[in-house]
């Protein structure tokens, strides 16, 4: 799938692994640590009025490892890190429980482009491992990989772009921008809270 080379209307980023380190099954916002250049991609992005939005599966909640609230107070530590956010799509669900929301699955992408009112084809999807690239691929996105020492040999091979870091990340998304603005931050995203079900 090729793409036109424009500005999207939103940059949607998994959570663990891509914006901040993953610890697995994470309910205590003290271990939430950004990533290396998480700060500064998502300020460069905000200040060329893209929406940046958050994708992420949380199955702990479903596996009862960490609670809705966990959860949330895990997010807004997020938030008060790296945001704000224009939106975020959470899937709680876990792999046996047949959504349609969890990567790969394209719920998320679905869901979060239509808070921010942009077509996933206008979103890019920015991920650590393959779940997030066939969940932009399935949702007609863009998909750019950020592999970390967990990525799979097989998932950097079968990724349609791969990119060194966030920093090369923002690199490739605003250089494509030569076209308009497709759509900018939706003001009243945010007042919804986390998106999930």
């Amino acid at each position: 799938m090729v793409f036109e080379k424009r500005r999207p209307g939103a940059v949607l980023f998994d959570r663990d692994g891509t914006l901040i380190r993953d610890v697995p099954y994470n309910g205590d916002p003290a271990l939430v640590e950004p990533m290396p250049g998480a700060v500064e991609a998502l300020g460069r992005l905000r200040r060329a009025d893209v929406a940046v939005a958050v994708v992420t599966n949380q199955s702990g909640v479903a596996k009862g490892l960490l609670s809705p609230d966990e959860m949330d107070q895990v997010n807004a530590k997020v938030e008060e890190l790296l945001g704000p956010f224009d939106a975020w799509a959470i899937c709680v669900h876990d792999d046996t429980d047949g959504c349609t929301c969890r990567k790969p699955a394209p719920g998320l992408v679905i869901r979060a482009a239509a808070v921010l009112d942009v077509s996933p084809r206008d979103c890019v999807v920015v991920g650590d491992i393959g779940r997030d690239m066939e969940a932009a691929k399935a949702a007609g996105a863009r998909g750019i990989l950020v592999p970390t020492p967990q990525t799979l040999e097989a998932e950097i091979r079968l990724a349609a772009e791969v990119a060194d870091d966030l920093t090369d990340v923002v690199d490739r998304v605003l250089s494509d921008a030569d076209g308009p603005v497709v759509a900018a931050s939706a003001p009243w995203a945010r007042a919804m809270g986390w998106s999930r079900w």
